[in-house]
């Protein structure tokens, strides 16, 4: 709503002022010249009242003053003005009545504008041509200056907000600065109590440790106490039991000294049954040693060759129960007769130490029982024997004799593996060499054609059959003898056990009993065994073991003996015409016509690898084992 022009018509002067404003003044002249007159209306005694302020006006001269007061808004009522008449009359006061016009002062929107205008018709009149010019100016000018008071307002208001959230965002900034510092003391309160907390733990458990520590010093001295006093109690009873004793000794002397006498008496009888049996093994050693010299006398000449000893495969005399090499049974006597002094240097230390070896006994056949065809097994057996052999507490002669006996009796049990037995036998000889003549000598005495050595049955030599077979190796069982089947059986275990020694070769490790003494024995079956179903089952078994390392030793030589076993050995046999017989002829004749010399025998090489790679005796194998103990047994 535009701005109301009021016309008010009084004096054109009051106290010497002219109320009408100059027609060039500008909106800063026309406000001076209001204060002015203000001022002086204020101080004059002789203005009415309405028109006194009690302070002046304070619009600013510049553009960019902040605050802008309220326009001035001039109502004049019709009451006024005739009390202002009548008091005009009554003071007989004439003021003449001119325009004047506040249009530049009206800036209210207020609602009194309506109210205004009701007295327009009393107020204004008509103007000039001059007059409505300056009043348009004075218009605009008015409504500049509230646009840019407005425009003011409005920045201020602008920046004021501005600087409100400002101050919001700083707040805010400063109380999350609060909430973040609140939360680091926290945190470092609480890692603070922790540590205290850990401290004092620490120290609860320090004090209760020592607590602890008094308490056990303080049971250990009781327990020493208690330990002191049952020693001196065992001490005394011990004294007393010493006194028992010598009292019962005293009382046993006697009968101790009878048991002596009869002890000596048993001795005696057994030395007297000891000499006896040795001088009938010297009979029958002289007896098969006149044989043999006479069949040296009579043999053939040595193969260049093979090397074979070509002794005399002529039938033997009535008066000669053995056919082998001379050279074969002297060494069969030597290993026996040793073999005998272990056992009885054994006994004698049983009966001295008065100790049972049996646990080491049981401790080696149950490592023999446990030896299977991987490398780790066979080298882990191998060194727990020799530390068996190599142990203060039991004689090495036990041990060793224990040994020979628990490997040479596993042939017995099916399913031998006895390559691996053989790879075992080997690594435990290199470290005691002088056990492989008891080993040995086991092999001759429970099979005789390791040695190899024939028996040929005579009534003048054997009293009976059954004494004919035992000589020969057959066992009794409840007094009867088994059955050549049987017997068959356990020969053919013990050769292929026999020809698995002779053939294992380990890098590193020397088998005092390999291939030169296979070669030997081969040459001596020949020469000196007849052509029988024992003989045959021996040597297929041996040939089965042995036969593919002979031949990568010897090529041609043993192609040669393959020879002899076909057109001698194997025609002997074909001639006895016996049906046990037939089977071992064919496995025998399809070894050489199928070439299986030149296939490696199943289980020879250990799972895994080649023994000669992973069985070389380690630094500290060597070491331990390299330097057996010296046996005054051997």
């Amino acid at each position: 709503m535009g701005a109301m022009k009021l016309e008010l018509r009084c004096p054109q002067s009051v106290d010497g002022i002219a109320l009408d404003p100059e027609p060039d003044w500008n909106f800063d002249a026309l406000l001076a010249e209001l204060n002015s007159l203000e001022m002086k209306l204020n101080t004059s005694a002789n203005v009415p009242a309405h028109f006194t302020k009690s302070r002046l006006r304070d619009f600013s001269n510049e553009k960019s003053d902040d605050k802008c007061p309220r326009p001035f808004v001039m109502r004049v009522f019709e009451d006024e003005m005739m009390d202002s008449e009548s008091d005009g009359e009554d003071n007989q006061r004439l003021v003449p009545v001119k325009r004047f016009n506040c249009d530049k002062h009206y800036l209210s929107d207020d609602s009194d504008d309506e109210l205004a205008l009701e007295f327009q018709s009393y107020l204004m009149g008509e103007v000039g041509l001059v007059e409505s010019a300056l009043c348009e100016l004075t218009y605009e000018h008015q409504v500049d200056t509230k646009e840019n008071i407005r425009s003011k307002i409005s920045a201020l208001e602008a920046d004021l907000m501005g600087e409100t959230e400002k101050s919001a965002s700083a707040l805010t900034r400063v109380e999350k600065y609060r909430e973040a510092r609140w939360e680091i003391e926290r945190k470092l309160d609480t890692q603070y109590q922790r540590k205290i907390a850990e401290a004092l733990d620490n120290h609860l458990t320090a004090v209760q440790r020592d607590h602890e520590l008094r308490s056990q010093i303080e049971e250990r001295k009781i327990r020493s106490d208690a330990a002191y006093e049952e020693a001196k109690r065992k001490e005394k009873a011990l004294q007393e039991e010493k006194i028992r004793q010598e009292k019962a000794r005293a009382e046993s002397e006697a009968r101790l000294r009878a048991e002596e006498a009869k002890r000596v008496a048993l001795e005696v009888e057994r030395r007297e049954a000891k000499e006896a049996a040795e001088r009938e093994a010297n009979e029958t050693a002289a007896k098969v040693a006149a044989g043999v010299a006479q069949e040296a006398a009579a043999g053939r000449q040595l193969d260049a060759n093979s090397g074979m000893s070509n002794e005399s495969k002529n039938p033997q005399s009535e008066g000669n129960v053995l056919r082998a090499a001379e050279s074969a049974l002297l060494l069969e006597q030597g290993r026996l007769q040793k073999l005998q002094q272990i056992e009885e240097s054994n006994q004698a230390l049983r009966l001295t130490h008065n100790k049972d070896f049996s646990s080491y006994e049981r401790h080696i056949a149950r490592l023999i029982r446990q030896i299977s065809g991987t490398k780790e097994i066979v080298r882990e057996k191998s060194r727990e024997i020799v530390k068996i052999f190599n142990d203060p507490l039991c004689p090495q002669s036990i041990s060793i004799a224990a040994f020979a006996k628990k490997v040479v009796s596993r042939c017995e049990s099916p399913n031998t593996d006895a390559f691996a037995c053989g790879y075992v036998i080997v690594l435990v000889m290199s470290q005691v060499p002088h056990a492989m003549d008891l080993l040995l000598a086991e092999f001759h005495r429970v099979c005789t054609y390791t040695v190899p050595k024939h028996i040929i049955y005579s009534k003048s030599a054997f009293e009976s059959k059954e004494a004919y077979y035992k000589a020969i190796g057959y066992r009794e069982t409840e007094g009867k003898i088994e059955s050549i089947e049987d017997h068959l059986r356990r020969l053919e275990s013990y050769m292929k056990l026999y020809g698995a020694v002779i053939q294992t070769e380990v890098q590193g490790v020397q088998n005092i009993h390999g291939l030169k003494e296979g070669w030997a024995w081969i040459a001596r079956f020949l020469n000196t065994m007849p052509a029988n179903r024992y003989t045959a089952v021996a040597l297929n078994a041996f040939l089965q073991m042995a036969g593919f390392a002979l031949f990568r030793k010897y090529k041609s030589q043993f192609m040669k003996v393959l020879s002899i076993i076909s057109n001698n050995f194997l025609e002997a046999l074909k001639a006895r015409e016996e049906s046990g017989l037939r089977a071992t002829i064919a496995e025998i004749q399809a070894y050489m016509e199928d070439k299986e010399f030149l296939k490696e025998p199943e289980g020879r090489a250990l799972q895994g690898s080649l023994l000669s790679s992973v069985m070389v005796p380690e630094p500290d194998y060597h070491n331990s084992y390299s330097r057996p103990q010296p046996n005054k047994y051997f």
